[in-house]
């Protein structure tokens, strides 16, 4: 039987780029598991170097197989890449459901290549609850640049905005992605515009339509130092990836390097401060909780009170 390794002793070894490592402490974070949280603030001190991408967009997009065409690009080079690949949860077993681990298997045996699949577990906005302590993972283990690819649920996905440097917003021919980008506010979130499947014959038509829309909400741009591009890539004949590779590059200098880029960066420490003390305040409601809940439902089952007010009562009596 194996010897349990304290979190903090995993620290070191992952900044070496050992990949159990790596592995064990990504674990740990999904878990929630309280001894490794102290491990996971110290990773936090020493994360902030690699650019993160938030790829996102609607079921059938091609989401998965362009995140492998674009690492490769990447690794081409001289880049490792980390990918956390958000599936959905297996209703049985609450695991991901890997969909993403097996379109993305030619990157399996490469060194240079990180694919970690999480599983959503009912979490809201298309990514997992410690996909940001996975991103400071990798990001201490060395990798410059790290994707998160979100599930595709096509509507409450805009979190990943606040997530990540460059957001890609991916659509597809004949998905009706035009109607879904107004719907989910994604024409707003994207940095850059992907239509995927460009060898298709019905492509041009999605591609006109998005930059008719960009066109019409450009008066409310809130990216001034930024034109957001709408291009058109194909994973299997390769076309276009060359413009989204400089894309992305365009997109970095400015993540980092321009007042913008430093207000993203405020933003995405917003959202993981509000994120995290939801966290903290969920678990401490639950452990208070447990011994008033009983006699409180048992009140809102007999019509004693309603489930607005009687809540409200259960949360005062919690965090008292």
């Amino acid at each position: 039987m194996s010897r349990y390794v304290p979190s903090s002793e995993l620290i070191e070894r992952a900044a070496r780029g050992e990949t159990a490592a790596i592995g064990r402490l990504i674990s740990r974070a999904e878990a929630n598991m309280p001894e490794a949280r102290d491990a996971l603030a110290a990773i936090y001190q020493r994360s902030g170097r690699a650019h993160v991408i938030g790829l996102t967009g609607v079921p059938g997009s091609g989401k998965s197989t362009l995140v492998a065409a674009l690492t490769q690009r990447f690794r081409a080079q001289g880049q490792t890449v980390g990918i956390v690949a958000i599936d959905p949860s297996s209703p049985y077993s609450g695991g991901a459901i890997l969909g993403d681990r097996i379109r993305m298997s030619d990157l399996a045996n490469d060194p240079g290549v990180y694919i970690r699949s999480m599983a959503t577990r009912g979490a809201m906005g298309g990514m997992a609850r410690a996909t940001l302590d996975a991103v400071d993972i990798l990001d201490v283990g060395g990798f410059h640049t790290i994707i998160i690819e979100t599930v595709g649920v096509g509507q409450d996905e805009v979190e990943i905005a606040k997530a990540s440097h460059t957001t890609i917003v991916v659509s597809a021919p004949g998905l009706g992605d035009e109607i879904q980008a107004i719907k989910a506010g994604m024409l707003e979130i994207a940095d850059i515009h992907v239509v995927s499947k460009a060898d298709r014959s019905d492509a041009n038509r999605t591609l006109v339509d998005i930059k008719q829309m960009m066109t019409l909400g450009a008066a409310s741009s809130a990216k001034p130092e930024w034109q957001v591009p709408v291009l058109g890539v194909s994973s299997y004949s390769g076309e276009g990836f060359d413009d989204l590779v400089t894309a992305i590059a365009g997109h970095r200098a400015i993540a980092f390097k321009t007042e913008s880029g430093r207000k993203r960066q405020l933003s995405i420490a917003n959202f993981r401060l509000q994120k995290t003390a939801e966290t903290l305040l969920i678990e401490r409601f639950i452990k208070a909780s447990t011994s008033f809940v009983p006699s409180i439902a048992d009140r809102l089952l007999r019509r004693e009170g309603n489930p607005y007010a009687l809540a409200s009562e259960l949360v005062a009596k919690s965090l008292q």
